[in-house]
């Protein structure tokens, strides 16, 4: 994915009214931009100019089928996102969180020491 084409995706999904279509696309595959448009108190014009958006970041997939199109949702794109980002931060994570885990069960350790010596006292 190229940096233009994710700004293009991040842009697309800046929106909530963009990412609410996403989402009644997603519950209604094959769906027309009628269907979406009412969903929201807004013109049809402006919800055509955010489908036309989410169709160039890749998000939505039209078919046209005789005078209307079917909608349909892409995910591949926030998938490609989700591996790029999540890849390079699980190590970042994995790393941190087992020093964590060695920092605390060896402090519980020294706390169960300390105990134990000042009963014997």
């Amino acid at each position: 994915m190229t940096e233009t084409e994710l700004d293009a995706l991040f842009l697309a999904l800046a929106s909530a009214t963009r990412r609410q279509i996403l989402d009644i696309v997603l519950e209604s595959p094959g769906c027309t931009a009628g269907f979406v448009a009412d969903h929201f108190d807004i013109s049809r014009i402006a919800v055509l100019k955010h489908l036309n958006t989410l169709e160039e970041a890749g998000l939505l997939i039209s078919q046209k089928q005789g005078r209307e199109r079917l909608l349909y949702m892409n995910p591949v794109p926030l998938q490609l996102v989700q591996e790029r980002w999540s890849r390079q931060y699980a190590e970042f994570w994995a790393s941190r969180l087992t020093r964590l885990k060695y920092t605390i069960e060896t402090a519980a350790r020294q706390d169960r020491r300390k105990e134990k010596h000042d009963e014997s006292q």
